[in-house]
């Protein structure tokens, strides 16, 4: 299994479970690595065999832009439902950085593996 990555996206979106978090933008950085076999795409250097990390980028900022979740649970198993379903790669890990949440922290988050690592 090859794996395609897209290291510190950062988005701003509204997240938390305080009152005061509801009504502003907190910044999210993602790190994801993503299942894809390559090889196709290597043979016929043709971007219709590749898995388009510029377009998962975009796809994934849209829909996290856009998002209200409560919970940084929510949001990620979300991505991570996004990504298996739209571009139909076997396996992801996304970490998610949630910074300036604790203040004595420099960084707070999760890390979650979906699907099969082949």
């Amino acid at each position: 299994m090859d794996i395609i990555f897209l290291g510190g996206l950062e988005i701003d979106t509204v997240i938390g479970i305080y009152d005061w978090e509801r009504t502003i933008k907190q910044t999210i950085a993602l790190d994801i690595e993503m299942g894809f076999d390559i090889r196709k795409a290597a043979a016929s250097d043709d971007i219709a065999h590749a898995l388009d990390y510029k377009t998962v980028s975009d796809r994934v900022v849209n829909f996290v832009e856009h998002s209200e979740f409560l919970l940084v649970e929510t949001l990620i198993e979300e991505i991570a439902k996004l990504l298996l379903n739209e571009f139909s790669i076997p396996w992801v890990k996304i970490t998610l950085n949630k910074k300036g949440a604790i203040s004595r922290a420099r960084d707070v988050g999760i890390i979650i593996e979906r699907g099969q690592k082949a």
